[in-house]
């Protein structure tokens, strides 16, 4: 095993509270020069190509507060296959890459992170709020619904001590009605 490998993989989402792996350390962590945003189409995780939901990336600019897990030495490969499956193989807009993050203990490591692919087919972009409310209502992938994914997501930042308004504007649009929205959804994806 090459001393190259990165040891810690950065989480601004669902990898914050639910890994799927055990980490021998967990911290919280910064990432530079990008920010959480919900601007990929689901279609395997919390959507269907018919009806997709819509997912966390990073896009440029800013800053991300997160968590950072450490991967277990032990069970290194493994672990990489399993991220390898979860964030590339299913909905596979996002591109792995290696970037330095500031962890809260004062380290500066560097960590697998997860990018938005913002040629992928899936990627959204920025979307008006009501749009993006409507595709989180309706969304229902794999995993489960793109309400209960958004509202995860809000829940464990706030017990994080981490806000994002933003993030927070959605859920609740979102969560407002339990009936599908009639507003227009995309036509056409993005290229």
């Amino acid at each position: 095993m090459s001393a190259a490998k990165p040891r810690w993989v950065f989480g601004y989402g669902s990898l914050m509270w639910n890994p799927g792996f055990a980490t021998p350390e967990t911290q919280p962590a910064r990432l530079q020069g990008w920010h959480r945003a919900f601007c990929i189409y689901s279609e395997h995780y919390r959507g269907t190509p018919k009806q997709p939901g819509l997912i966390l990336g990073l896009l440029p600019g800013g800053a991300c507060r997160g968590l950072a897990h450490r991967l277990p030495a032990a069970a290194y490969d493994e672990v990489r296959r399993y991220l390898i499956h979860r964030e590339i193989d299913n909905d596979g807009v996002y591109e792995e890459t290696i970037r330095p993050i500031h962890l809260d203990d004062g380290r500066t490591v560097p960590a697998l992170v997860y990018l938005a692919d913002r040629k992928h087919r899936q990627f959204a972009g920025r979307l008006p709020l009501a749009t993006a409310a409507a595709l989180v209502r309706r969304g229902r992938g794999a995993t489960g619904t793109n309400l209960d994914y958004v509202l995860n997501t809000v829940a464990h930042m706030g017990d994080l001590g981490l806000h994002d308004p933003a993030l927070e504007a959605l859920a609740k649009r979102a969560a407002v009605s339990g009936a599908p929205s009639r507003s227009r959804t995309r036509t056409s994806r993005r290229t």
